[in-house]
């Protein structure tokens, strides 16, 4: 099976990545790939894709990492909605934002009241503070 995935090829703390077609048993390093697709500079966010031979690629039955499929998605080439590819212990913060307003939401439902059955409870009177006396001599 054929994948479309990122190849490191930048040096360190300079990542660029080429979007290559490799078959699904090799690594992406194994410099043994089927084709280049695409360029990815990850500094300025620079993303430059053969539309053409992606979608031609992707027809024969390739498979888009999901890095590369997100991609594929900004640029037109796929339709669809972008895959969350960031780990699982870190959520998307909008993510986070719904799901936490969901239960307050929940919250401001009226809440149903007890029967009034019991009479009302008074809360005991507060005692005068006492008087300190005072020794005349």
């Amino acid at each position: 099976m054929l994948k479309i995935r990122l190849q490191r090829i930048g040096r360190r703390h300079d990542p660029h990545f080429r979007m290559v077609v490799v078959d699904s048993r090799q690594g992406p390093k194994s410099g043994k790939f089927v084709a280049k697709v695409g360029s990815y500079n990850a500094k300025l966010g620079d993303i430059q894709i053969d539309a053409e031979a992606a979608k031609k690629y992707l027809d024969t039955g390739a498979q888009p990492s999901d890095t590369v499929y997100n991609m594929l998605v900004t640029h037109g080439i796929l339709k669809g909605k972008k895959k969350n590819v960031l780990p699982k212990k870190t959520p998307i913060v909008k993510e986070v934002a719904e799901t936490a307003a969901e239960p307050a939401k929940a919250k401001e439902a009226p809440a149903v009241e007890a029967p009034a059955t019991e009479a009302p409870v008074e809360a005991p009177a507060a005692e005068p503070a006492a008087e300190i006396e005072s020794t005349e001599e």
